[in-house]
């Protein structure tokens, strides 16, 4: 079974995150130069608002939602990685954490006011089903936004990013992780994911309206928004 941002299938996306849940946010930190943190927060501010009920999809360790709870929301936090949900729960005991599906959520249609996903999306197996559930189970007239690594398009920035990416990141993530493939397969996922122009053209077909992204330091990153139509 092949992966639609790379060459894994859904059981073995599962089992690399549960091998790197220990060390994933360590990670985060060192591949960002510690920027993930603010990326966050910038996202959740985008789209949540005080008293919200809002969803973060493809959790990871939590601290998406942990931003969104910080803002006022009143968060479930969802993953599909039980030993990534464990290291979630350690971080808020307010937070609803749950394990399932981002292609099949386990709610209710039009149950949240907001939806956030961090560096998730490009696991999807289908991508556009994905968006589709977000929509799905978003009121009308919710936000959502999506924060994702992205390719930058100008150069030299490109041809240094892409360095790293292929030879130092996979090199720095075997030492930190012990995982042979982990921080190989990133870098493929990021090249094969849509660039954001698709990306927000596939959210507006799956249901949202008034979308818009911008990039962050150069174009390493990209925060997408819509609204549920």
């Amino acid at each position: 079974m092949t992966h639609e941002s790379g060459t894994l299938g859904p059981d073995a996306v599962r089992g690399m995150f549960d091998r790197i849940a220990p060390v994933y946010d360590v990670m985060n930190r060192v591949m960002t130069a510690g920027l993930d943190q603010r990326w966050r927060k910038l996202a959740v501010s985008l789209v949540v608002w005080p008293g919200d009920r809002v969803l973060d999809a493809c959790c990871g360790t939590g601290d998406l939602a942990v931003a969104a709870e910080r803002r006022g929301g009143r968060v479930v936090g969802l993953d599909f990685s039980e030993r990534m949900l464990q290291r979630a729960r350690t971080k808020s005991g307010t937070i609803e954490w749950v394990r399932g599906d981002a292609l099949a959520l386990p709610f209710e249609e039009g149950g949240f006011d907001a939806a956030t996903v961090g560096f998730g999306v490009r696991n999807l197996m289908d991508l556009d089903a994905g968006l589709r559930e977000a929509a799905r189970v978003l009121r009308p007239g919710a936000r959502f936004v999506i924060l994702e690594l992205s390719m930058p398009s100008w150069q030299p920035l490109r041809g240094l990013y892409l360095f790293y990416f292929r030879h130092l990141l996979p090199s720095v993530g075997r030492l930190i992780s012990s995982h042979s493939n982990a921080y190989t397969w990133l870098p493929e996922s990021v090249l094969a994911f849509p660039e954001p122009p698709a990306l927000a053209e596939r959210m507006s077909k799956a249901g949202f309206r008034d979308v818009s992204w911008s990039s962050l330091v150069g174009g390493i990153c990209a925060i997408h928004v819509g609204t549920r139509a």
